[in-house]
């Protein structure tokens, strides 16, 4: 009797230790998705729009002006939350970033930021679902898994450089694949230091294009009416360049292979 009883405070102890471990798990993610459908809820990503910034700009020119480490310091975090919080519009926080404070400052406070808001995305995701998809993935999946795993830097910093996926998907792809962190946060951080720096140089630019449009339109500034289109400045040549650069970084790869062969 003494052993039936030992034994099933045994296995009472173990279930109650995985159903413990299971809550740890999954809860940062129910905590991210809530802060999200809040976020979204109040409509808080209708406020990054080139508009708000243009009708906002003299008073957060006189803010920046006044209070230099604070302002970058609540960007930098901004940047961090809205890349954690997947919302849309990573390329107009990048322009107002060069557009507040130049675009070396405002680039790099910016790689730093979207670089940590991805790392915060990504250990989420590999933490609670990542593991179970992995061991549900079919063969295909778990031989690209396989491949993804054994180059992961090379592949990640071609996703980075290259624009062709959504940002909020290549930070959660990897996760899928068990990819460590700390290669992870390098391919990011140098992944995406091109674009990031092209869209600062960008915004380092937007007042002229605002003093251009005020010239032919009075008033359109404050009143958020001025006609700038983001795709507009982003030129042909930018996107082939940045298509160019992820070429470039699979290169490693393809000697690998080569040679192996």
């Amino acid at each position: 009797m003494t052993g039936s009883k030992e034994t099933d405070q045994i296995v009472e102890t173990e279930v109650e230790a995985s159903s413990s471990g299971k809550w740890k798990k999954w809860l940062p993610l129910g905590i991210l998705v809530a802060l999200m459908v809040a976020a979204f809820s109040l409509g808080l990503h209708k406020q990054l729009t080139l508009s708000n910034l243009i009708m906002q700009r003299q008073d957060l020119i006189g803010f920046v002006d006044q209070n230099l480490i604070v302002a970058i310091l609540v960007f930098g975090l901004a940047y961090v939350v809205c890349v954690a919080l997947s919302f849309p519009g990573a390329s107009l926080l990048t322009i107002a970033g060069g557009f507040l404070f130049g675009w070396i400052t405002g680039g790099f406070v910016t790689v730093v930021g979207a670089t940590l808001g991805a790392c915060a995305v990504f250990l989420v995701a590999r933490s609670s679902f990542g593991e179970v998809l992995t061991k549900r993935a079919g063969p295909f999946i778990s031989r690209l898994a396989e491949g993804f795993r054994n180059e992961a830097f090379s592949y990640l910093l071609f996703l980075r450089l290259t624009p062709v996926f959504p940002f909020w998907l290549v930070n959660i792809a990897p996760a899928i694949f068990q990819m460590r962190l700390p290669p992870y946060a390098l391919a990011t951080f140098f992944g995406i230091i091109p674009g990031t720096f092209a869209f600062a140089f960008i915004g380092s630019g937007l007042d002229s294009v605002i003093e251009a449009q005020e010239a032919a339109d009075p008033g359109c500034a404050s009143a958020g009416t001025c006609q700038i289109e983001i795709s507009a400045l982003v030129t042909p040549q930018l996107l082939a360049a940045f298509f160019a650069l992820g070429i470039a970084s699979l290169i490693p790869v393809v000697l690998k292979k080569v040679r192996a062969r």
